[in-house]
């Protein structure tokens, strides 16, 4: 399908020359066109302009985008949409005064989920998973990575995975998988964690690789989860079946993860809600992309990833929900770009380069998707009439998106 944007009132992040991310200073430059026209011929991005020298185009639908502003599709890196059930009364329980680590040591969180999901027949998995995603590919999310680790079985974990992977073969979006077995330690193993671990290498590890159900390993790196040694010994494994790291560190404590991370040259480090001058030092010269997720700050009432201190050391920064269950449930890719705004002080031009190009580096995919570049994904969200790119995260309670298209596939009509 041949489609043409006409009348752009400002189309964001053109990059005629490509780049993989952005970093420091770079952040704050977002290149724009204002009166412009983009084509997009089947899944790509065919060429773009200003409407003075728009070319005589073949067409098969053209939409007038006065007063709108264009931009390319959300780049969700971190997420955990594949799951079961919900735990809502585990945001009563934390109104009323117990911390995260109070539920989980209670048999709530991440070991609560894994029963559920257990319990549920893949097809069941399947269906609430795809209403998740069609909503957030709704809200303008164009490509998003999907972990594993609420089954902690072999099975569980491979169900997860199957789902993940059969949302991305179903639809549009990009989908990138991720195995998180080391995710929490089971009840089964809940005096043997060096037991659970060598289950995950020798038996999990090998079955994931051999089905091709991931790109990416995943640990929780954190006190009451997993040491750095468990992540170093994880992350050994892992490389003999070419995972790639993509790891949680940071979350409430400070152990050494992120430096264990740029040891094992991970392609980001999650969370960072504490960050010390040791981790910053780790991450600079490094390929690792720090990964901040605000809407789970905001929704757990924990410290925010000191984003300025991130960028202002001259380092990149992606942005993500973590849309989860216990944490975050929702994968609002604008709350998350407003949050970043409001609550960690990066300009709107940061918080859209984080949740674009830099996303789609924290996926592997920014040779394809997060930014409108001759030859990427045809993936753009059309927004109503707004002042200015400013006003999207502004207006931070209002659903300012009047289309998305996904691959060359209009995902809702004007409203």
């Amino acid at each position: 399908m041949k489609i043409l944007l006409t009348h752009i009132k400002e189309l964001l992040q053109v990059r005629d020359i490509p780049v993989e991310r952005l970093c420091g200073d770079q952040m704050k430059i977002l290149p724009t066109i204002k009166n412009a026209w983009l084509y997009l011929v089947n899944d790509k991005i065919d060429d773009y302009g200003t409407m003075d020298s728009l070319p005589n185009l073949e067409t098969d639908k053209i939409i007038n985008c006065s007063g709108r502003t264009v931009l390319p599709t959300w780049c969700d890196s971190h997420s955990h949409l594949v799951y079961a059930g919900n735990r809502e009364q585990e945001f009563v329980d934390r109104i009323n005064g117990f911390s995260y680590q109070e539920i989980a040591a209670n048999g709530g969180g991440i070991i609560h989920s894994a029963k559920k999901l257990q319990a549920t027949s893949e097809q069941d998995l399947f269906s609430q998973s795809e209403n998740r995603l069609n909503e957030v590919m709704r809200l303008g999310t164009g490509a998003i990575e999907i972990k594993s680790g609420y089954g902690l079985t072999l099975d569980a974990e491979l169900k997860m995975l199957k789902v993940a992977k059969k949302l991305g073969e179903k639809h549009p979006i990009k989908v990138q998988t991720t195995f998180l077995g080391a995710h929490a330690v089971p009840p089964e193993f809940k005096n043997n964690k060096q037991g659970y671990l060598d289950h995950i290498c020798n038996d999990m590890l090998p079955k994931v690789a051999d089905e091709k159900l991931a790109t990416f390993i995943d640990i929780f790196c954190e006190k009451g989860y997993f040491t750095v040694a468990d992540t170093h010994q994880l992350l050994v494994a892992a490389k003999k079946y070419n995972l790639i790291p993509k790891i949680h560190v940071n979350q409430f404590n400070a152990i050494g993860g992120v430096v264990a991370g740029v040891q094992h040259q991970a392609l980001s480090v999650d969370h960072l809600e504490v960050l010390t001058d040791d981790d910053l030092l780790a991450l600079k010269g490094s390929k690792t992309m720090p990964v901040a997720l605000p809407s789970c700050s905001y929704f757990l009432s924990i410290p925010y990833t000191p984003a300025r201190k991130i960028i202002d050391a001259g380092l990149p920064l992606a942005l993500a929900t973590d849309y989860n269950p216990g944490s975050t449930p929702s994968g609002n890719m604008n709350f998350v770009v407003a949050t970043a705004c409001i609550k960690m002080k990066l300009t709107p031009e940061e918080a859209i380069n984080a949740a674009t190009i830099n996303g789609a580096y924290a996926m592997d995919i920014s040779g394809s998707h997060g930014s409108i570049s001759k030859g990427k994904s045809a993936s753009v969200i059309i927004t109503k009439e707004i002042p200015s790119y400013a006003y999207l995260p502004y207006s931070f309670g209002s659903n300012l998106i009047e289309q998305v298209i996904i691959n060359g596939q209009l995902m809702i009509k004007k409203i």
